[in-house]
This record gives C-alpha cells, structure tokens and sequence, in this order.
C-alpha cells in the first residue's frame, strides 16, 4: 500500500494505491466532505479483499451486494473478480464510491457495477433477494444499527446466498456480541479467516427444516 498525493485533487482528498489479485487500486477517500468513518479504508476490508485474492476466489457469473462500502474498495475489487455488483451505501456517501468505481473498473467491465443507495431497515425492499453474494466490512459498529442491519441481510438472502463479513472484534462496540449470539439466531455462522482482531465469518440464513 502506499499513499500519493495530487494537487490536482480537491483540498483534503487522498488517494491510496492497493494490489490484490493482480489489480492495482487507487483509492480516493473524500476526506473534509463530512463523511465521517466513510472517508477511510478500514482494515477489515484490506482483510477481506487479501482474503479474495489468497483463496483465489472468482465471482464470474455471480450476482452480489455489498453493504455499507464506503470507499468501495472491496466492491470494486469483487467487479474485477469477474462478479455483477451492487455497490451500496447511504447517499451522502455515493459520490466518493462512484469516483472510485470510474477510477478503477474499465469502461469495459463497468456495466457489472452499479452503485446504489441502501438504508438498513428502510428501503431494502427496492432490492431482490436473489443475490450469490452479500458482503460487508467493518459495517458491525454500531448496535443500534444491529437491528436494521439483520432485517437488511434477512430480506437480501436467499437459500443459497453465502455472506462474508469482515469484521473488527476487538475495537468496534458490540461487534463479538452481534457475531457470537445475534448472527446465530437466524443463520449459520462460521469463522474462516483471523487476522489479529479482524474476523471473516462465513453465513448463510436458517433455512426451517433443512439446517446446515
């Protein structure tokens, strides 16, 4: 990773280079927009993404969403893994994904992506639940935002949908307790990858009569 700066950038901005998978990225995170925690890469999604590359994992032909992206870093990665992504997040948050969405996805591969607003618990009726894939990174901080964020995972499911999630355990308020005793109420959970005090968890929703 390495870290450049552009005069040529608006007054606060900063852009960070990444590899994985073969990809060169060139993050740019609006810092001074009011975007608060959005306006960083959090390490749970550099796990995530390093994740991708060391499993080698190919979303060819696989529909996914990811959630609350923030800098879209792991989105954009998913699209160049060859997946049909919806980059989602609140609104005010969309401008920074976009400008990293035209910066590192080529304008051949930019009709898998799509970048949409998604407020947990309200409007995640505007989306189908027939996605492959749902991912989300450092999105479990917040435990007044647990229950919008199960109601949104819950909706978005289908019976074979499989769901990373990345997560800070250690730092983030509530994150064990979500993972340990929410998660498991409603869906199979399983820790596949540590890396110091970032967890990915492997789910999938219960499915009444077929549990697995």
């Amino acid at each position: 990773m390495s870290s450049t700066e552009d005069n040529n950038l608006p007054n606060g901005w900063e852009v960070k280079e990444y590899e994985f998978s073969g990809h060169n990225l060139k993050i740019t995170t609006f810092k001074g927009a009011s975007l608060g925690v959005s306006a960083y890469v959090w390490e749970p999604g550099l796990v995530l993404c390093r994740y991708f590359e060391n499993e080698k994992i190919n979303f060819t032909g696989k529909k996914v969403i990811e959630l609350g992206s923030g800098t879209g870093i792991v989105g954009i990665l998913t699209v160049l893994l060859g997946g049909d992504v919806t980059i989602t997040d609140k609104p005010h948050i969309l401008n920074q994904i976009e400008y990293n969405v035209s910066a590192n996805i080529p304008v051949s591969s930019r009709h898998r992506s799509k970048v949409c607003a998604l407020a947990w618990g309200d409007d995640q009726e505007n989306y189908t639940a027939d996605y492959d894939f749902i991912l989300g990174s450092d999105i479990v901080y917040n435990p007044t935002q647990f229950p919008s964020l199960l109601q949104t995972l819950l909706h978005l499911c289908k019976e074979n949908t499989t769901i990373y999630l990345s997560s800070e355990l250690k730092y983030r308020e509530g994150s064990a307790q979500f993972h340990d005793e929410l998660v498991p109420e409603q869906f199979n959970s399983k820790l596949i990858h540590a890396s110091k005090t970032n967890c990915i968890y492997k789910v999938t929703k219960k499915i009444p009569g077929n549990e697995r």
